[in-house]
């Protein structure tokens, strides 16, 4: 632990930090494994719901600075990019 007053609170920062970003991290894999899920399934209605809910989720994240925008839109072409593929074959 350092000594200096204002490295003590930027330490204790990043960990909130850090806390928060993976957090959201493991949020958004959750919401995108569900949503994946769902096309197995073959219902439509609930697959755009799962989508609507991930993309949401990666939204906020691209936003909140936590993930790149460009991520955000490679990680929703990927999951739109499922969708259709398990609609075809449905």
């Amino acid at each position: 632990m350092p000594n200096i007053k204002s490295v003590m609170k930027d330490v204790k920062k990043s960990r909130e930090r850090h806390a928060r970003n993976v957090a959201t991290k493991s949020k958004i894999k959750t919401f995108v494994k569900k949503a994946k899920a769902t096309f197995a399934e073959g219902d439509a209605e609930a697959n755009i719901k799962a989508i609507a809910a991930a993309e949401s989720v990666i939204d906020k994240a691209a936003e909140k600075g936590i993930i790149h925008k460009n991520a955000a839109a490679r990680r929703k072409s990927r999951l739109m990019r499922a969708a259709n593929k398990a609609q075809a074959e449905a």
